[in-house]
């Protein structure tokens, strides 16, 4: 208990005499640097660049899945299966023939 008093007391004198202290300014001319660099270079641009990359990878995605369906359905070499379900067809024909 005693170590802790000592260091309360050591912080509390410590906060005593910063209490005199001007705070620390910024250098003449530096918010207008900011500001200025934040134009050239601030999130606008940072912005753009990340949404010109998503929609890269997007278009690569588009690309990849169109040519992976347009293979697999053309891998096909059942006609049956090639141009749809030919028996579904024919079974729908035939009950709209029977239900009129």
């Amino acid at each position: 208990m005693k170590n802790v008093d000592a260091k309360l007391d050591r912080l509390l004198r410590n906060a005593a005499k910063a209490a005199g202290e001007t705070p620390a300014e910024m250098p003449f001319g530096f918010d207008t640097r900011v500001i200025a660099l934040a134009r050239k270079n601030g999130n606008g641009a940072v912005f753009g660049t990340l949404l010109r990359r998503v929609a890269l990878v997007a278009a690569a995605v588009i690309v990849f899945a169109s040519a992976g369906a347009y293979l697999e359905f053309n891998s096909s070499s059942d006609p049956v299966f090639a141009s749809g379900n030919e028996f579904a067809i024919a079974d729908s024909a035939i009950q709209d023939e029977v239900a009129q």
